[in-house]
């Protein structure tokens, strides 16, 4: 009988794998620290010893070799996690606190109270944009109530000056030319009693 404590049926340890040498030339000590290959191979590994991979490390430059506007795009994709994202509300998601449904009160019981008398009688008034297109008319810089001709002026105006043929391929001028295409497209389907016409080429 086994007695408290005895282990029955002990795993052996596996043997230890090989180890890699230093990657740094003439160095015999082994290779226990890995650090990446280059910035576009992440995921690839150099392997040191402890001296030579805080060397290596001491010379890592992630942005060398990139111009201001590519290390400014990759600063900004980093903070979402190289993911698209995009501000609340921005061109075309209006205020959910706008919408009826936000405080529907089927019994009546808030009928009396002051806001919704307030949100009762508000006239919407000529000179206010609605609440979905009021990021777009920002990202042109253009006032409501607008018309197809000052809209479509407005547009190729950003357009040539935001073109990456303008600009040198700027990453962030690129940016700002999508924000402006997506701007207009949404208030040109906006403007009343007319089909929207195709966007117009830039330059």
């Amino acid at each position: 009988m086994a007695r408290r404590g005895d282990r029955i049926g002990l795993a052996t340890a596996e043997p230890e794998t090989p180890v890699r040498p230093c990657e740094s030339p003439g160095c015999p000590e082994p290779g226990g620290f890995r650090a990446p290959r280059a910035r576009n191979a992440l995921n690839e590994y150099r392997w040191f010893c402890l001296e030579h991979v805080r060397e290596y490390n001491r010379a890592w430059d992630y942005y060398k070799g990139m111009a201001p506007g590519e290390i400014e795009a990759n600063i900004r994709a980093d903070a979402g996690w190289q993911r698209p994202t995009w501000p609340l509300g921005r061109l075309g998601g209006a205020n959910p606190f706008d919408h009826p449904e936000m405080f529907r009160d089927p019994l009546g019981m808030l009928k009396d109270t002051p806001l919704h008398a307030q949100r009762r009688n508000r006239a919407p008034r000529p000179d206010e944009p609605p609440p979905e297109l009021r990021a777009a008319l920002d990202v042109l810089g253009l006032t409501w109530p607008i018309d197809a001709v000052s809209l479509r002026a407005r547009y190729k105006e950003l357009a040539k000056r935001y073109h990456p043929d303008a600009n040198g391929g700027d990453r962030q001028g690129e940016e700002r030319l999508k924000d402006i295409s997506r701007a207009y497209s949404l208030l040109r389907r906006a403007l009343p009693g007319r089909a929207a016409p195709a966007t117009p080429k830039a330059g």
